[in-house]
């Protein structure tokens, strides 16, 4: 039983340190130098975040032509020999003297004597091997740096627990050397025990130099500042770097978050122990990450030979159809070479006919001595045709096939294009949202367009959410899926509430970017639909509703004129009024208009239904400071106290402009009325339990004014006209006939 306990406790331990082994084994990645591949040996802290021993810094910067002198070496000391200071500085190379003339005449480094620049200080940049990217050091170069103490001690404990060095050899004896037994903190060395009497002899200071432990990596005992040497109290949270008693009361820091190092010690180390608590407490979530990643790198794999498949496939059917096209091409000139030939090798036998001892010359001679007439009739008739066929053709001699083959040549400037032009198919590009045609009313009418060379997209993905500043997590998308076309409704939304939406698009290649963001805000009511009455008490000779009743136009005409006489004395004015064909008995109603910026005046808002039908009983030319065109905002409140709502609430418009009033209960005369730019939209908000109307900018949801009206009754929208002007109702969204688009698996006109 104890054989079995002790064999279970043995296993146990060994266990143990093979997982410790391969923990070890694992951080020794986070422990090798970028550039030497070694462990760190005085590791330098980069503005990067990044870490470089402090060697290998130096020679990077040798290469790329700054000269760095050590201020913290030691000339007197041994250690600071270059054969002497380390076995890894001993194998370098020295730059030879005209190099380093070369790089002190050109300005490189800072050196005793020489003055640095007052107006263009040179500043050292370092390309730091891990990110790839070149680091500002400043003037002062390396000497800025601070040392990573820390990292020293992570180094060296892990260095004892694999127990890399095992034996740390004297840095001065002569070969054979022999192993370390004491260092010393102020040489900078390892000694073996003669070298260590040699180089501390009795009677000198040195004598003095306390004995440690034998080790490669001597550090200070605290952190020192670079720049003043002096130890680090303080932390600069605006340039986040630790700073000395000097460093605090240089003017580079005036004004700076500095903290006691205690406190910022406190604050990171709280930091680093709950974000290490995360990622252990997180371990299945990252074991099932990498499985995910694995079999990503397998479908990788896979996916990518099945592409180079493809592609192969394509190739070789793109050369078997040249292949197939190059015969039928040889083939067509081949055909039309045997035919051009045959007529020229024909029209040359003719030709040779004619010469002198050719065959048919000789027969006509024959023929010419025949002395019987009907024989030399018959022969001659049939000779003398081909005698003038001859002739003809000596007459008018052209080769009878052109020897050029021009109209045979092949023009692939075409193919060569597209075969240049030949690459993998690309995912469609962000696309932009057409802010001008974008808009919220009683759904969000989207529309966006692909930039100019980008790939053709076979169908988008809008995507919205909610912004909500008071919720503590972000919403979760809404998709609408393949939506055809390049416009979208979004509907089913919340009134006053800010949208954010964004699109982007898909073909073969699989899905592009998301285009921008855009932000949209909702009407803070429903929206109500209505029309204009076309029924009772407008006048028709002076206003015009379109056949759609959703647009008026007033035309004075006659009726203006004959008042103009009246105009020159009194403030007699024409005023006409259109109410919608919808009363609001409850809840709360949002709607729009656009008014011609053109118009001279015009007055959009609500008004009790029974004091509209009796305006309509009212003769249509009235004096009254309440119908005056300058009296800004129309509240019908001259004949009632200052606490009743009154009946009517107008927003005065006219030539492009808005008069606005301070304040919310206003007269019909404010002294401190104001204007401002006429918007593209009008929006109205009436809150009928609340009697209150309010004014937006229907493009912004800006309000521009908000005042009471009296909601004892039905109230209806209304709209006056005081000379020439014309408005149109906003149109739904869901009545817009432009196009049709599909939002998941449901049809919608666009």
């Amino acid at each position: 039983m104890a054989e079995g306990e002790d064999l279970q406790t043995f296993t146990s331990i060994m266990d143990a340190l093979v997982r410790i082994s391969t923990s070890m084994k694992n951080m020794e990645r986070e422990l090798v130098c970028p550039v030497c591949k070694e462990m760190y040996k005085q590791p330098l802290a980069l503005p990067c975040t990044h870490n470089v021993c402090h060697v290998c810094a130096s020679e990077v910067l040798l290469q790329h032509g700054h000269l760095y002198c050590d201020p913290t070496s030691e000339p007197t000391s041994p250690a600071a020999t270059p054969s002497t200071r380390s076995p890894r500085l001993g194998r370098r190379a020295v730059p030879k003297p005209d190099r380093l003339d070369r790089l002190l005449k050109s300005g490189f480094g800072t050196y005793p004597g020489r003055k640095r620049g007052a107006v263009h200080p040179q500043t050292v940049s370092f390309p730091c091997p891990a990110c790839q990217r070149d680091v500002d050091l400043g003037e002062r170069g390396l000497g800025s740096l601070f040392r990573n103490l820390t990292l020293e001690r992570v180094v060296e404990r892990y260095r004892q627990t694999i127990n890399i060095s095992a034996a740390i050899m004297c840095q001065f004896c002569k070969p054979p050397q022999l192993e370390a037994t004491k260092g010393c903190t102020e040489c900078k060395s390892s000694f073996c025990n003669e070298c260590f009497k040699l180089y501390h002899p009795w009677g000198t200071q040195k004598a003095q130099h306390e004995p440690t432990p034998p080790t490669l990596t001597f550090r200070p005992k605290g952190l020192m500042c670079p720049e003043h040497k002096e130890e680090v109290t303080h932390y600069c949270k605006t340039c986040q770097r630790l700073v000395c008693q000097l460093c605090r009361v240089r003017r580079t820091h005036t004004s700076h978050k500095i903290t006691p190092v205690l406190s910022a010690y406190q604050a990171l180390r709280e930091k680093l122990t709950k974000s290490l608590a995360y990622i252990l407490s997180s371990q299945d979530t990252v074991q099932t990450q990498i499985a995910e990643l694995e079999e990503t790198v397998k479908h990788t794999e896979v996916n990518g030979s099945q592409a180079k498949e493809e592609v192969s496939q394509l190739i070789q059917g793109l050369c078997a159809m040249l292949e197939e096209k190059r015969a039928t091409l040889l083939q067509a000139i081949e055909e039309c070479q045997q035919e051009r030939l045959a007529s020229l090798h024909g029209q040359i036998r003719e030709h040779q006919a004619m010469l002198e001892n050719s065959g048919m010359v000789g027969y006509a001679q024959e023929v010419l001595k025949e002395t019987d007439h009907p024989c030399f009739v018959q022969a001659a008739k049939q000779l003398h045709n081909r005698i003038l066929r001859a002739t003809d053709s000596l007459q008018s001699f052209r080769p009878a096939a052109n020897a050029s083959f021009s109209h045979f040549q092949l023009d692939v400037s075409r193919e060569l294009k597209l075969l240049t032009d030949l690459a993998f198919i690309r995912a469609p590009e962000a696309p932009v949202i057409d802010t001008q045609r974008t808009y919220t009313y009683d759904q969000i009418f989207l529309c966006w367009r692909l930039p100019q060379h980008s790939p053709p997209a076979w169908h988008y993905t809008v995507e919205f959410r909610k912004t909500d500043a008071k919720a503590k997590g972000l919403k979760l998308w809404q998709r609408r899926e393949e939506v055809r076309g390049t416009c979208a409704l979004v509907e089913y939304l919340d009134t006053d509430s800010v949208y954010v939406l964004r699109v982007k698009g898909y073909n073969k290649a699989g899905f592009g970017d998301y285009s921008e963001d855009i932000y949209l805000h909702t009407p803070p009511a429903p929206v109500l639909n209505f029309f204009l009455d076309n029924r009772w008490g407008f006048n028709r000779d002076r206003l015009a509703i379109s056949k759609d009743q959703r647009a008026v136009r007033s035309v004075p005409g006659i009726p203006m004129l004959f008042a103009a006489e009246r105009l020159m004395t009194s403030c007699h004015l024409s005023i006409d009024l259109v109410i919608g064909d919808v009363a609001i008995t409850q809840g709360k109603s949002y709607w729009a208009c656009c008014v011609d910026p053109s118009s001279y005046l015009v007055k959009v808002g609500v008004g009790l239904e029974s004091k509209l039908q009796e305006w309509f009983q009212v003769p249509q030319d009235v004096v009254s400071p309440r119908y005056d065109p300058d009296s800004g905002h129309d509240s019908g409140a001259e004949d009632t106290t200052v606490d009743a709502p009154p009946p009517y609430a107008f927003l005065t418009i006219g030539m492009g402009k808005i008069l606005l009033s301070h304040g919310s209960a206003l007269t019909s005369r404010d002294p401190n009325g104001c204007t401002v730019p006429l918007p593209p939209r009008i929006g109205i908000c009436l809150d009928y339990e609340q009697g209150k109307v309010s004014f937006y900018d229907a493009v912004s949801f800006r309000e521009l004014w908000e005042c009471g009206v009296d909601c004892s009754g039905p109230v209806c929208p209304a709209f006056c006209f005081i000379g020439g002007g014309a408005l149109h109702l906003q149109e739904l969204v869901a009545n817009k006939q432009e196009r049709k688009v599909t939002i998941g698996n449901l049809a919608k006109l666009d």
